[in-house]
């Protein structure tokens, strides 16, 4: 294995590969460097002088820049450098050369199938599941219950009875209501619920013939509705439609489906000084595959697009995406801003513990996930990918791991790549993939990790490693292998809040 890695010619950094030692000596571009103190895996080393004030670069681009003078050999932390970031900016589009010629660098299509549920809307599903979803946190033990009592009706065509819980959907106003009722409404249209079963209390904000609005055209056979205040017993009319649902849910069987029809997000968490080396440059590679297929892949975290939002900025399909693009990163800092919070405070201690220092470092790294397609469009909180979408598109939602996984489920993705240094064994509705940085992590988790990118990290080939996982990718869609997090509890819902609660 190598000691480290110079990632771009531009560099004025090498991460180390390896713990390396003090007075240890490294040659880089043929040049002998003598470290100046012990620095862990996956830290960065100055192989230049770097005066302070002077940036500091890897990915070929600055993360930040020197606090005090640093010395060949040195180890660069949160100790000695600091964030470029400031506040809200403005923009200049300069697209690339892939988006003068309108088209990117992608693979070619394979016609890759996988075996699927085609819904009667058209939509294709990786699982064939029935869900309950309450319209308001009042009801969600009522709505454990039900489905408790519902696993009679389940048959070997329904792989599972799902019910849900979340505190939202009374006592929010504005904003924070529509984007429960949108969120809410993303779920209820998932193509991995076979069918649906949406349960009100009778007295919430988030009254259910308003959230049909929002919801728009459904089949009654799929998705039914019960009000709790409505009926003497809850239980005994939940379980009763949940018959009719389980009946309607086992028609549907699997059969070939082009891979044009996969919608997969991609997410990141607990990121390490690896990920942006392995984990996301891996998950690049199947974001362009999919999209070559015809697919759609739909990358989030907004925050952690600063520093890097440029590169997307650039590669948006024409001005006007571009121009969603700025709004979507400036809202998000005015949101920052609004609660006197400071657009940086990212990176977390699990982030900087695994080497990364700076938010742009982190979001460099992030944002290789994205691949090398065009930025087709914007898709606001809550939004679902419209049946004629395409490509790459960006999602709105925080970084955090539970609401940024979630926001990809309510805009439809059926399941969703999670690359981490550090592990975490979340769950959430659809499955989700967690793909290691490194290998130790892999190694030591093996109940959480699906598949280990670290080994990129010995040389290994990443063309031929992301055939691999592709396979990979088409089994689980196809339900002959399952993520790690299906075994672990999907119910708890994570849904973003803004504004004031009554």
């Amino acid at each position: 294995m190598l000691k480290f890695l110079k990632i771009n010619p531009k560099d004025n950094v090498v991460v180390a590969l390896q713990a390396l030692t003090k007075d240890e000596v490294i040659t880089v571009d043929g040049v002998n460097i003598t470290i100046n103190t012990d620095i862990p895996m996956g830290h960065k080393v100055a192989i230049t002088a770097i005066a302070a004030g002077e940036n500091v670069i890897k990915y070929g681009n600055p993360i930040g820049h020197a606090k005090e003078n640093i010395l060949v050999g040195d180890w660069i932390h949160t100790h000695n450098m600091a964030t470029n970031l400031a506040g809200i900016l403005n923009y200049t589009y300069s697209p690339t050369t892939a988006v003068s010629k309108g088209q990117a660098n992608l693979p070619k299509a394979t016609g890759s199938t996988f075996m699927g549920y085609k819904r009667h809307n058209g939509q294709v599903g990786i699982r064939n599941e029935v869900w309950i979803i309450p319209t308001v946190g009042c009801v969600s033990g009522i709505a454990k219950l039900i489905a408790e009592e519902s696993k009679q009706f389940q048959t070997p065509a329904i792989e599972n009875i799902y019910s849900f819980t979340h505190p939202h959907g009374c006592s929010q106003v504005g904003g924070d209501h529509l984007s429960t009722q949108k969120f809410l409404a993303g779920l209820i249209n998932h193509p991995n619920a076979g069918s649906v079963l949406v349960l009100g209390l009778g007295c919430e904000n988030n009254q259910i013939e308003d959230l049909k609005k929002v919801i728009g055209e459904y089949d009654p056979n799929r998705v039914k509705f019960l009000v709790s205040q409505e009926v003497e017993n809850e239980i005994e009319a939940g379980v009763a439609l949940m018959k009719e649902l389980c009946q309607y849910a086992a028609v549907f069987k699997r059969e070939p489906c082009s891979a044009s029809n996969l919608i997969i997000g991609l997410k990141c968490g607990g990121s390490d000084g690896f990920s942006g080396i392995t984990a996301n440059p891996l998950v690049g590679a199947i974001s362009n595959r999919v999209i070559a297929e015809g697919g759609v892949a739909l990358l989030t975290e907004v925050p952690e697009m600063f520093g890097a939002e440029t590169i997307l900025m650039n590669r948006c399909r024409n001005e006007a995406v571009f121009k969603r693009v700025v709004n979507l990163i400036n809202n998000f800092k005015e949101y920052f801003m609004s609660y006197g919070e400071k657009i940086d405070e990212n990176p977390s201690p699990g982030n900087k513990a695994g080497g990364i220092s700076t938010l742009e470092e982190k979001s460099l790294g992030c944002t290789q996930k994205a691949g090398d397609a065009l930025v087709e469009d914007v898709l606001p909180y809550g939004e679902r990918v419209g049946a004629k979408q395409k490509g790459l598109l960006l999602v709105q939602s925080p970084g955090n791991d539970l609401i940024a996984t979630n926001a990809l489920n309510a805009a439809g993705a059926q399941l969703v790549l999670f690359t981490t240094g550090r592990g975490t064994p979340f769950s959430a509705p659809a499955p989700t993939v967690k793909i290691s940085s490194n290998s130790n992590l892999a190694n030591f988790k093996k109940t959480w990790i699906d598949f280990d990118a670290g080994v990129l990290l010995e040389e290994a080939d990443l063309d031929k490693l992301a055939d691999e996982f592709w396979t990979y990718i088409l089994e689980v869609a196809s339900g002959t292998v399952r993520a790690k997090s299906e075994s672990l509890d999907k119910s708890e819902l994570a849904i973003f809040k803004d504004g004031i609660t009554l």
